[in-house]
């Protein structure tokens, strides 16, 4: 290496030794503090997590509380819950809120932008949720727009929904819920244009159950959904894994009585396996890097503070190159340890909790005029797990559409 540097005199080597030993006296004072100061960044690096407090105002509906960075979750946990209620005013303008929400946050979002860097928490981030969970937003607002009597805008929202499960950017995989295509389908029969296409994607998606063939004249449509939707959790060394656990319940399908008609209504889609099963999520990648990010400053950390003080203690009292060396990895192992502790990996477990499990569909052909239908809800031996009794009017020239929930 010495005939790659210039030539020095003893003089210049002697000045630049002077000015080291001067620079490690002036950060002495600084290898004091820095535990200091790491111990408060890692004070200060508490993951975000909802109290009783929250939970409890999301069963209530009270939205107005939520944080601003929890007000798309607070609709959507809002919306779920009108819906079954029968309020449906209230769920379409919880939805609409959540929607409109997410135009702004999917794009350029100063939030979103400051979650992904190194030494922010996933939490913090205003909440889009899962790819899943958008879809559920748009699945909803679909069958509230075909309530008011738009097919059309109800199958421009499942058509979104499939989009937002498929990687539009990089081609690798398709949106895969079987309902989005077959309503898709349903509704360009109801416009007057051919869904065949989308009825071959829906059946080519169903796991279990093969789909019903269109029935034309069918004017009743029952949306159907039971069982308690996925959970998120936190693995891994830093808690930067996102995963589901699947929600449990004995009803396991469902069936439609009315009017001398029994309309089955099994699973066509699993919310557990879509939650599951797309493929790989941008977040997962940022986050991995983060937690070997962490890993790596921390061994690195952890290396230097050891040799630093194996020099100190060797060589104390000599007054050799040995001591400024090892104050100088002395103080880049506690920058290195100060670093690791600031970067926060943990995953984003906040939770559409109310989801449902399962989704399905029944349709029938029944005169203008009030009907009463039963919903019986099934659990795996085929029993009634709980029935719901049904009134509904059929008003002539439109569809009826029925929303139905074991919840």
């Amino acid at each position: 290496m010495s005939n790659l540097l210039p030539t020095r005199r003893n003089g210049d080597v002697l000045s630049l030794r002077n000015a080291a030993l001067k620079q490690s006296k002036a950060l002495a004072p600084l290898a004091m503090w820095l535990p200091v100061v790491m111990l408060v960044f890692s004070t200060g690096c508490a993951t975000y997590s909802e109290g009783p407090a929250a939970s409890t105002a999301a069963v209530s509906g009270s939205a107005p509380q939520a944080p601003r960075r929890d007000a798309v979750l607070w609709s959507y946990r809002n919306a779920a819950l009108a819906l079954r209620a029968g309020r449906f005013d209230q769920a379409k303008a919880e939805l609409d809120d959540a929607i409109a929400r997410l135009g702004g946050i999917l794009g350029p979002n100063k939030d979103a932008a400051s979650a992904r860097r190194l030494f922010n928490e996933e939490a913090k981030k205003n909440f889009i949720g899962e790819p899943y969970e958008r879809v559920m937003a748009y699945f909803y607002r679909g069958i509230l727009y075909w309530m008011d009597g738009e097919p059309d805008n109800a199958r421009a929202c499942f058509r979104t929904g499939q989009l937002l499960d498929s990687d539009a950017e990089n081609k690798t995989y398709a949106g895969d819920w079987a309902l989005l295509d077959y309503l898709d389908g349903l509704a360009s029969m109801k416009l007057a244009a051919d869904g065949s296409d989308a009825l071959a994607r829906a059946q080519s998606h169903t796991r279990a159950t093969a789909l019903p063939a269109y029935v034309p004249r069918a004017n009743v449509l029952f949306f159907v959904e039971f069982g308690n939707g996925p959970l998120k959790y936190a693995s891994g060394q830093f808690r930067e894994q996102l995963r589901f656990r699947e929600g449990t319940s004995s009803v396991k399908s469902a069936v439609i009585k009315v009017a001398g008609q029994t309309l089955p209504a099994p699973s066509y889609d699993d919310v557990y396996f879509q939650a599951t099963t797309r493929g790989g999520r941008v977040m997962d990648h940022i986050l991995a890097g983060k937690a070997q990010f962490k890993g790596a400053t921390d061994a690195v950390g952890d290396a230097a503070i050891v040799s630093g003080a194996i020099l100190g203690v060797t060589q104390q009292g000599r007054r050799s190159n040995a001591d400024e060396i090892g104050a100088g990895l002395l103080l880049f192992g506690l920058a290195s340890k100060l670093i690791s502790g600031a970067t926060n990996p943990t995953a984003d477990t906040r939770c559409w909790e109310n989801l449902p499990g399962h989704l399905s569909f029944a349709a029938a052909e029944l005169p203008p005029g009030q009907h009463t239908a039963t919903a019986e809800f099934l659990n795996a031996a085929g029993t009634p797990h709980r029935v719901k009794t049904l009134t509904f009017t059929v008003q002539p020239g439109r569809d009826t559409v029925v929303f139905v929930s074991d919840h």
